[in-house]
Parts: C-alpha cells; sequence; structure tokens
C-alpha cells in the first residue's frame, strides 16, 4: 500500500480513543462526536481533510471524498493501520490530545503556576496547547506512550527529547593589561 502525503483526518465518536492516540503520535485528527458518516464526509469535503471510519458504506454522493476504514476494536490495530496508511502532519507530541490544536514550546518562567513546580524545577521542554491551553511535559507517562507506540508499530520511534543541561557559567575572561 502507497502511503498518503500528510494527512488530515475527521472522525467520530466511535474512534475517540484512536484520535486520541493518533493526535499523540503527530496527526490532526479533528473529532466530531454524535456525527453521522453524512456529516463526516461534508466535513471532509468542505475542510480538506480524509474521514477515519469504522463503516464500510460509502454513499455515492460522496465517492470523491477520501475515507480510510479501520477496525475500532482494537485502538492499537487501527493506530498501525493509520501510520501504515499515511504520514503524520507533525512528530509525536506536537498537538493537543485533548483537542487537536498545534502545541507550542513554552519556557518554565511562562509556566509558573500552571505546572508542578518539580517540572519547572526540572527544566525539562513544556509545551501548552495553542487551543485549550492544556500544558505537556516530558515524564514517566511519555515515556511509557513511547513504548506503546513503539510496540504497537514493532519499530523505534523518534521521540522529543530534552533539551541538553546549560552549559556551566563562567566568568568572563579579564582583558589583558
Amino acid at each position: 500500500m502507497r502511503r498518503m502525503p500528510p494527512t488530515r483526518f475527521v472522525t467520530d465518536a466511535s474512534l475517540a480513543e484512536v484520535a486520541r492516540r493518533l493526535r499523540q503520535f503527530g496527526f490532526d485528527v479533528e473529532l466530531h462526536r454524535g456525527a453521522r458518516l453524512e456529516e463526516l464526509l461534508e466535513a471532509a469535503s468542505r475542510d480538506g481533510r480524509t474521514v477515519l471510519t469504522r463503516s464500510a458504506r460509502r454513499p455515492k454522493r460522496w465517492a470523491a471524498v477520501a475515507m480510510l476504514q479501520v477496525g475500532g476494536a482494537d485502538p492499537a490495530a487501527a493506530v498501525r493501520a493509520v501510520v501504515a496508511a499515511a504520514e503524520p502532519s507533525g512528530g509525536p507530541l506536537s498537538r493537543c490530545s485533548h483537542c487537536n490544536h498545534p502545541l507550542r514550546v513554552r519556557s518554565p518562567f511562562e509556566a509558573h503556576g500552571e505546572v508542578p513546580g518539580r517540572v519547572a524545577r526540572r527544566g525539562g521542554p513544556l509545551w501548552s496547547c495553542t487551543g485549550c491551553g492544556q500544558w505537556f511535559w516530558l515524564g514517566t507517562h511519555t515515556e511509557k506512550l513511547r513504548e506503546w507506540f513503539e510496540g504497537v508499530l514493532g519499530r523505534p520511534v523518534a521521540w522529543p527529547e530534552s533539551p541538553p543541561p546549560p552549559a556551566p557559567h563562567r566568568p568572563p575572561i579579564a582583558p589583558a593589561p
């Protein structure tokens, strides 16, 4: 199967867990809770998205709209199918798993009062969602997530790393007399 270029998806609540995992991997997946297939197809046509669905049904009126059918009973199998078929629009941890907006890198100073103090003091990378404002950081939870993706995909996954530690402070060299 030839892979699709970076693909933006739209899906319904039946694939909410799959949508969340795909967002964590870097896919742009819009979730329309309670939408019928025809409503998803209309949204996909209007917004240039591909419908991600469990349904094998395809109304003739929407034949030109791209669809990718996946099973919904096993989220891991569905994620594997999407990753095999399409390229994500960003890297892992580049989109909000809650609302799908892009994440932006933030400084520990900006995080004051937004994240636990130990997280800000640790000095690792921090991100916040440009949509809902949720904060994200690397920790044991993201390591477990990376391991989950590697187990599902059967291969290593490139993952955001902590920035290198700051260089030690050295006093300026005094000019020679």
